[in-house]
């Protein structure tokens, strides 16, 4: 049975920082890119970072410089290093797996930023 489970979301204040984490059990993790990916409320679910098998990463422009997404193949885990937190920062946060034609979510963790 495929699973993704995050942890380490919460609420924070602007500035402040968190880490979100994703364990994945049930595929074979090494293989697949993993992805984090946000939706705040009455937007769209969008991509924030991803990291390849072969570890390239990418992210969405307003989190660059801030966020750090980094992976663990013998742990099958992936994280979300954010720094210096906005409000409009505030979402739940997605872990997202994909290979091929083969994707799984995870049912996300909740991040609010607000002082």
């Amino acid at each position: 049975q495929v699973q993704l489970v995050e942890s380490g979301g919460g609420l924070v204040q602007p500035g402040g920082s968190l880490t979100l984490s994703c364990a994945g059990s049930g595929f074979t993790f090494s293989e697949y890119a993993m992805n984090w990916y946000r939706q705040a409320p009455g937007k769209e679910r969008e991509l924030v970072a991803g990291i390849t098998s072969v570890g390239s990463i990418n992210y969405y422009d307003s989190v660059k410089g801030r966020f750090t997404i980094s992976r663990d193949n013998f742990k099958k885990m992936v994280y979300l290093q954010m720094n210096s937190l906005k409000p409009e920062d505030t979402a739940v946060y997605y872990c997202n797996a994909r290979f091929s034609i083969f994707q799984y979510w995870g049912q996300g963790t909740q991040v609010t930023v607000s002082s």
